[in-house]
């Protein structure tokens, strides 16, 4: 008996012959790319968002856990900021994982390349706050984890032949796409928005969205009839044709050739930052060497025949290193990877199992210890759709009279300037301001956090805006108030040249003034603490 199990573990996470090797490569080409965006967005906005100068300190918020959970904070926030958070620090970070993410990229050390960048963006992730909330920085991390398994060894593989995937890692890889898709179909209907339920979804997601592009604008204008159809398309894609990862691989082949001008819809109508070109690049699991052979061959990029090998040593010494390999470092790294693996697949497999069956008795505990790390989250993309699209503004003044905004540099601002494509890109800020528009300012402390450093003129808050109106000199006082945004018409934009039209909705969080002395008084209410 022990025998067949073990020849079933072997099975399982050991190395798979069915031909995934080009699905592998492009995998993780595409995984060192989404790295690499992930890293230069935070490159320009940490200082002004985490730095110690910033709207929500990192150095501050580690000590502050180090007061709550002590010994157990190293597990709790999982970062290398532990040693030092200075801005220097921060750069450091995001400069060794550029360097990780484009050597992977090139194939250079694929597995070594894979766990800096994983440590790297943990490390940010963790201590971010606030502007880490995101799902896709979950995602991110949970795929970097499980590609450590699936990537080759070597130092400069290639396509891997000699250190085939395993059937696990791909397994997980491909569940983890399924999740992404099947939670958030599951949520959108679950949730009973009537958006979802009437068909309505996409009438003002487009402009809704946290930061909308000029080809949704566009995309907008359809009538209701083409919104309503890819509302059903959403849906059924979302909840049922995903299953077809489970079927042969005709089928998956299908399901591929569905997904993908799906998700690259997504990608021209919206910014969501890596988030879809993170999926879409996910989605090429689905493929097998048979089909990418065939298609590669037809453009001319590979011969008729496959790729040799490399061959194995034939000497003393590699015979050797092949004898302590098999009977020493395989069994270790198999038992590890068993480990991790079937620990994910649990977490998640438990979580959709508590989605439909909330009282289950499953053990939770496996789940909230990997909780810290994101590895194994829950996924529900667009639950419930806004309804309509607030902007927060920063403006300053000397006289108390005249008010002067802070531009943005990627959110709606100015009414006639068009609404850019800048995606894979993410201004955390900015997104982050779509969000505290839906809330309350007290639920959003970064809000009078960026009201404070505007009074001080702290250079790398500033650095998070497109320019500073008042120079050198910063004003007397500072405001956040908010706008109600909406997309115009064909007929509008052909005859006034608008994008946008607004309407002033008032203060959203207090009014702050820099006395004469230095100190920083709060000098109006808003009439409301929550959303609109």
């Amino acid at each position: 008996m022990w025998r067949v199990l073990g020849r079933a573990y072997s099975w399982l996470f050991g190395p798979e012959d069915s031909g995934h090797f080009w699905p592998r490569w492009i995998w993780l080409r595409a995984l060192g790319l989404i790295f690499f965006s992930a890293f230069y967005s935070w490159f320009f906005q940490i200082r002004g968002l985490i730095g110690p100068n910033g709207l929500l300190p990192a150095g501050e918020f580690l000590e502050q856990a180090a007061e709550q959970f002590g010994a157990k904070r190293f597990w709790m926030a999982p970062t290398l900021l532990w040693f030092a958070s200075s801005d220097q620090a921060l750069i450091t970070l995001c400069v060794i994982g550029l360097v990780a993410s484009v050597l992977l990229v090139v194939n250079v050390w694929p597995r070594g390349m894979i766990a800096v960048c994983f440590l790297v963006f943990l490390s940010i992730i963790s201590a971010a706050q606030d502007f880490a909330s995101y799902q896709s920085d979950g995602m991110l991390l949970a795929a970097g984890f499980l590609s450590l398994f699936f990537a080759p060894a070597g130092f400069w593989p290639w396509l891997g032949k000699r250190s085939p995937p395993s059937r696990a890692g791909l397994f997980l890889l491909q569940w983890l796409w399924f999740q992404i898709y099947f939670e958030s179909g599951v949520v959108k209907w679950a949730s009973g928005d009537p958006g979802w339920r009437h068909l309505t979804a996409l009438d003002h997601y487009y402009e809704n969205g946290p930061l909308p592009d000029w080809i949704g604008w566009y995309a907008q204008q359809l009538p209701h009839a083409f919104q309503a159809s890819v509302t059903v398309a959403t849906l059924l894609i979302e909840i049922f044709v995903v299953w077809m990862l489970f079927l042969p691989r005709k089928y998956r082949r299908i399901c591929f050739c569905i997904v993908t001008p799906f998700q690259i819809g997504i990608i021209l109508t919206a910014n969501l930052a890596f988030l879809n070109y993170f999926t879409l690049a996910l989605g090429f699991l689905l493929l097998d060497d048979e089909i990418l052979n065939a298609v590669l061959r037809r453009v001319g990029l590979v011969g008729k025949t496959p790729m040799p090998s490399a061959p194995i040593p034939q000497t003393g010494e590699g015979r050797k290193e092949n004898w302590f390999a098999s009977k020493i470092v395989k069994p270790a790294s198999l038992t590890i990877r068993g480990f991790f693996l079937t620990w994910i697949f649990y977490n998640t497999a438990a979580q959709i199992l508590l989605m439909f069956i909330p009282i289950l008795p499953l053990p939770v505990s496996p789940i909230e210890a990997l909780e810290p790390f994101r590895v194994s989250d829950r996924y529900g993309l667009f639950a419930a759709m806004t309804t309509a699209r607030y902007e927060i503004e920063f403006q300053g003044t000397r006289d108390g009279v005249n008010w002067i905004a802070y531009p943005f540099r990627y959110k709606p601002q100015d009414p006639h300037e068009v609404p850019k494509i800048f995606a894979p890109y993410q201004p955390r800020f900015d997104w982050n301001l779509w969000f505290a528009s839906l809330g309350g300012w007290r639920e959003y402390p970064f809000v009078l956090s960026t009201e404070v450093h505007l009074l001080k003129n702290t250079p790398q808050v500033l650095a998070l805006f497109a320019e500073n109106p008042f120079g050198n000199d910063p004003p007397r006082q500072v405001r956040a108030v908010e706008w109600q945004y909406w997309f115009t018409d064909l007929a509008t934009k052909r005859k006034e040249g608008l994008w946008w039209r607004r309407k002033f909705i008032g203060l959203y969080a207090p009014s702050l003034e820099r006395e004469p002395d230095g100190k920083i008084e709060m000098t109006e209410n808003p009439d409301r603490a929550t959303g609109p």
